[in-house]
């Protein structure tokens, strides 16, 4: 062997030494992250097994809401206890109202379960086409809580807001949002700009601009509690709308990730059961009930009053186990007949949405019964379920649910004469297109029938209103033949609308005076909406 061929041998010999001890290195780094990370953690979990104690807990639930006051009982003490009785550990997670956040992290299963305002649910399922959980339990239906308000020099009803500079104040995707779309969709105000959202990030900072508008401001600000009751407590704020006057429109839900409820029923029917059982409890107490509010605003970082807790109880309807029964279309001797369906409900909210540009079609190719789930409250019932009983507030269940609970209805509005119906105050007019007649009769046609069938719908959720329903002529000829059909017009409207459900006494049919501006318009028929006053 050459000098050469010796030198190669040796620089052979190096590298392949080389390479070994790379390897055995490598092997040595494996070998120390491997029982780093996964041999010690394996016997120290193995020493932990044989020196701890098992779990209270078999199941874990996350829950996504936010501070809103009508979540309190998901967030409360006697939910918290039924739940880890039945070995389930909860977590409610405040996503500061971000619900595009709530549907990815449902979408996700980092969370479970989540509280959601059903236009969310519709928005959300017409931009996707999807929904990532399902309708289990109804949670709650504003009746006042969220509200729209104004300063009251400015602006005192929503006809004012019918000009090029109105406009709402709102936090986008959000139940604010959708009672101004209410709004929008429901009453005639052509003179609204295009863009009429002025967006905030929160209720808070809507209620900062609402306390430092200026004077001839002609906004309307929308608020949740426990911001209305605080607007409220400064001098000349008025209401131009709430949620009070609504039906079937700002309704709350627990939805459930759809993978979670396929493999874990009896675990989502366990919390159904837990909730309906803390509402009751809580339901059954007003000072435990004003109680929990003030506590659950505080530990949101927010001071709340006595007198504010019982303004947000009057706002906010908990839905109770029969008024569940009776959405779902449960079957019941109190529950039959009575209320909206949930479908119905959907559909009602997915046509504010289209016809105010918030979704271009509804979804799921309208099979709305697919974002809803009524097997967990269906089982419920089968077992008899009573919300009073395991939370030692009653001695005796009585028969049933019933006895306890009750499906809330809206009130008959009292008939008026004619010196009440004068004082009546102007809210708005509704947003129909005109009813037309043929020339010289009061004879409706096909289209214009279907139309008044529409806006009873309409009115069906805005329960609480007087309607006033105006007839129009022309101004030209005898002016008393003139308003003898303007009458009729008014009155085969009103008569249809009788037709469809509408209460008569909530009604007044009345020819318009000659001259107003609407006589332009001689072959039709408005409605004003009318109310009380304050």
């Amino acid at each position: 062997m050459t000098g050469k061929d010796a030198v190669m041998a040796d620089e052979s010999t190096a590298k392949r030494f080389l390479v070994l001890l790379i390897v055995w290195l490598l092997i040595a780094a494996v070998a120390a992250v491997s029982y780093k990370f996964l041999v010690k953690p394996f016997f120290d979990r193995k020493k932990g097994d044989k020196t701890s104690s098992e779990s209270i807990y078999k199941h874990d639930i996350n829950i996504a809401a936010d501070s809103f006051s009508g979540y309190s009982v998901l967030r409360s003490e006697i939910f918290r206890e039924l739940l880890k009785a039945d070995g389930i550990r909860l977590n409610v997670i405040d996503d500061k109202a971000d619900y595009s956040a709530r549907v990815k992290a449902l979408g996700n299963n980092d969370v479970q379960m989540a509280a959601f305002p059903l236009n969310t649910i519709i928005e959300t399922s017409a931009d996707k086409q999807d929904f990532p959980g399902t309708i289990v339990l109804l949670i709650d239906e504003t009746k006042g809580a969220d509200a729209i308000i104004a300063h009251k020099a400015d602006l005192s009803s929503i006809e004012d807001l019918n000009r090029s500079d109105g406009g709402f104040v709102l936090v986008p995707a959000s139940p604010s949002e959708f009672l101004a779309r209410i709004v929008v969709a429901s009453f005639n105000l052509p003179k609204l700009p295009e863009k009429w959202m002025d967006k905030a990030d929160s209720a808070q900072e809507v209620y900062q601009k609402f306390t430092n508008a200026k004077p001839g401001d002609k906004k309307a600000f929308v608020l949740w509690e426990p911001y209305v009751s605080k607007a409220l407590e400064n001098p000349g704020t008025t209401v131009l709308m709430d949620s009070s006057k609504l039906r079937g429109y700002i309704i709350d839900a627990l939805v459930v990730q759809r993978d979670f409820l396929l493999k874990n029923e009896e675990i989502v029917k366990k919390v159904a059961e837990a909730y309906l059982r803390a509402l009751f409890a809580y339901t059954q107490s007003p000072k435990e009930m004003n109680r929990l509010l003030i506590e659950d605003a505080r530990a949101n970082g927010e001071a709340m009053t006595e007198k504010q807790a019982e303004r947000i109880m009057q706002g906010i309807q908990w839905k109770n186990t029969l008024e569940n029964y009776a959405c779902m279309g449960i079957s019941g001797r109190s529950t039959a007949g009575k209320g909206l369906h949930i479908e119905e409900i959907l559909n009602n909210i997915g046509a504010v949405l289209l016809k105010t540009g918030a979704i271009r079609e509804m979804p799921l190719g309208g099979k709305l019964n697919m974002l809803f789930y009524d097997k967990i409250l269906a089982s419920v019932h089968r077992d008899n379920f009573h919300p009073g009983k395991k939370i030692n507030i009653l001695n005796n269940a009585g028969s049933g649910t019933e006895d306890f609970e009750s499906v809330r209805t809206d009130r008959k509005l009292l008939a008026l004469d004619e010196s009440q119906w004068e004082r009546l105050v102007q809210v708005g007019t509704m947003n129909i297109k005109p009813i037309s007649f043929a020339r010289g009769t009061d004879r409706l046609n096909i289209q214009s029938k279907r139309d008044l069938e529409l806006l009873a719908r309409t009115l069906e959720n805005f329960p609480e209103y007087y309607l006033l329903v105006s007839g129009h002529a022309r101004t030209e000829g005898d002016s008393e033949e003139n308003r003898l059909l303007a009458q009729k017009r008014a009155e085969a409207a009103k008569m249809h609308l009788v037709e469809q459900g509408i209460d008569a006494d909530r009604m007044k049919a009345k020819a318009s005076a000659s001259g107003t501006a609407l006589d332009s318009d001689s072959q039709t028929v408005s409605f004003v909406v009318k109310q009380m006053p304050f």
